[in-house]
């Protein structure tokens, strides 16, 4: 693991006590990883519409809406097999706590990189959490969906990295994430582990 977190950037690597959780609360799991990936839609969705002229990040995005949003579908299909009902969205704590850490103000380009450094974060810590699903839960067809869904998720985070550099220096952008990186650390620290939440 300490090696994946080096890849993802992450540092500091969930509670162990959240995948024992997970497993014992797969139906609530679930139904959290299904909103999860409603939003990371949407969110997408939204970069579009609030970046029309940004042609590279159009072209990016694009895919990622239907990649995401055919997760979405896939996690209801796993939710359909063990009789598990969508119920309602429940508030995400760990993004919300993200979202306050962005800069406001600046440049387009420069809000752009605020907007997708936050994505690529929510996706380096769900492509974590996939992985640790993928080793430690005892289901082998939720295994391989875990693990595809972190290989997946593992993309996403490099994508909005490319695009964070696409629009502003390179050196600007690593120095703004690694300063993201050490709040989503803090964060991470103090969350609570709960067992009705995938983050």
């Amino acid at each position: 693991m300490a090696d994946y977190l080096t890849t993802l950037g992450l540092k500091l690597p969930s509670d162990p006590r959240w995948v024992d959780i997970a497993k014992m609360n797969l139906a609530d799991i679930l139904i959290d990883h299904a909103f999860c990936e409603q939003k990371a839609a949407s969110s997408c969705i939204s970069l579009i519409v609030k970046y029309p002229e940004k042609q590279k990040l159009i072209e990016v995005m694009t895919p990622v809406v239907t990649e995401e949003w055919g997760h979405f579908q896939r996690v209801l299909k796993e939710m359909d097999k063990r009789g598990i009902q969508l119920t309602k969205a429940r508030k995400d704590e760990y993004v919300a706590a993200l979202l306050k850490c962005g800069k406001k103000g600046g440049s387009r380009e420069e809000q752009l990189m605020e907007d997708v450094l936050i994505c690529a974060m929510i996706e380096a810590r769900s492509a974590e959490r996939f992985k640790l699903l993928s080793e430690e839960i005892s289901d082998e067809k939720l295994k391989k969906f875990y693990f595809e869904l972190m290989v997946s998720e593992a993309g996403h985070y490099k994508n909005f990295i490319e695009l964070a550099e696409e629009y502003n220096p390179k050196e600007k952008v690593q120095k703004r994430w690694q300063e993201l990186l050490r709040q989503e650390a803090e964060i991470m620290k103090n969350l609570e582990v709960r067992p009705d939440r995938f983050h």
